[in-house]
């Protein structure tokens, strides 16, 4: 009789045991190298409707999740707000968006949030009226938002702020809510100025708006997008973190296989509506590194801390002076997640 595979679960089992011994450095670390996929579980994963879902949209399309047994069920929330109360509240499972938000989470309503998996660069840019030549000209005008202390919105007020404004003073907030919604904000008397990422900046742009520039350009590296839950909830559920965040990069890394290029394309037009000519505008965007999709979803290590200190500038948080990240994020499971993602 071949012992080999005796030999190979004996040394798994016996690995398993000495680490729930000595007790777990950090969250997850007692699930097992491989999770189980013979653990069917649904999982509620709320976003916001844009480009950023591309690695869900293509993990989806390949059969990614169900091979890690999880079925995604999709919700689309209006605004952060919503998302975070939802979030807080146990009304979904996974939120994915602007991590800026999990950092309000914990700061602000005091919720204990972790980040766990990164995603792109945001792929923002600031988008205005013609009449509009430069941040300086928003005196006396108003800047359309989400919500008005968080993610994007803190980056349009530091570009503001450098132009010389003062928010509340040389310029008014509206916190309207969603790209797709401040898209339409275009069409009314307020919409001067928003931050918008693909493939809303494009509609945009046909719309008769124009761009003052990138982001990544006016502020520089941004940790945007990424995958974020309650800490409790993932003590609980290591593996499921894990088998979900392994698909996540999954879909990722299809999407940004440019012999993927006509696939990933077709799958924006389909879950996000589009015509052909978006759709190859929002690719574009989203294989420009730095702007678009981290390799593999990474975590922009350096992007979160600009991240930190644009909030500890624009909202004073933390005495003006960005903490340690350390807080915020658990990348264990994505860490462990990426050794069995197929190449």
């Amino acid at each position: 009789m071949n012992s080999l595979p005796f030999q190979k679960h004996f040394l798994a089992t016996l690995c398993l045991g000495l680490a729930l011994l000595s007790g777990c450095s950090s969250l997850g670390d007692f699930a097992s190298a491989h999770p189980p996929t013979n653990d069917p579980v649904t999982l509620r994963v709320n976003v916001f409707r844009g480009a950023s879902n591309i690695p869900v949209y293509m993990a989806q399309e390949v059969g990614a999740f169900s091979r890690y047994g999880i079925t995604t069920s999709m919700q689309f929330t209006p605004n952060s707000d919503q998302q975070r109360e939802g979030l807080a509240l146990g009304r979904f499972d996974i939120a994915i968006a602007a991590v800026d938000n999990a950092v309000a989470m914990v700061e602000v309503a005091k919720h204990d949030v972790i980040i766990v998996a990164g995603g792109d660069g945001g792929m923002n840019e600031l988008l205005v009226r013609q009449e509009i030549n430069s941040p300086a000209d928003l005196r006396n005008r108003t800047f359309v938002v989400d919500a008005p202390n968080t993610a994007y919105a803190l980056i349009g007020r530091k570009i503001f702020k450098n132009a010389g404004l003062v928010d509340g003073k040389d310029y008014r907030l509206s916190p309207l809510g969603g790209s797709e919604t401040r898209t339409k904000a275009f069409d009314t008397p307020e919409g001067t100025a928003t931050m918008l990422n693909p493939p809303w900046s494009f509609i945009a742009k046909d719309r008769g708006a124009k761009s003052l520039g990138r982001t990544i350009d006016l502020y520089g590296q941004y940790q945007a997008s990424g995958v974020f839950v309650m800490r409790k909830w993932a003590t609980a559920n290591p593996g499921v973190i894990e088998r979900f965040v392994g698909a996540y990069i999954e879909g990722c890394r299809i999407a940004q296989n440019p012999a993927n290029k006509e696939k990933t394309i077709a799958v924006l037009q389909r879950e996000l509506k589009l015509d052909r000519r978006i759709a190859e505008l929002t690719y574009a965007d989203l294989m420009t590194p730095g702007h678009g999709l981290n390799k593999d979803c990474a975590f922009n290590a350096l992007g979160f801390r600009n991240l930190l200190s644009l909030r500890a500038e624009i909202e004073g948080q933390w005495g003006g002076v960005a903490p340690a990240t350390d807080k915020f994020i658990d990348l264990s499971f994505y860490q462990r997640a990426i050794k069995h993602v197929p190449n």
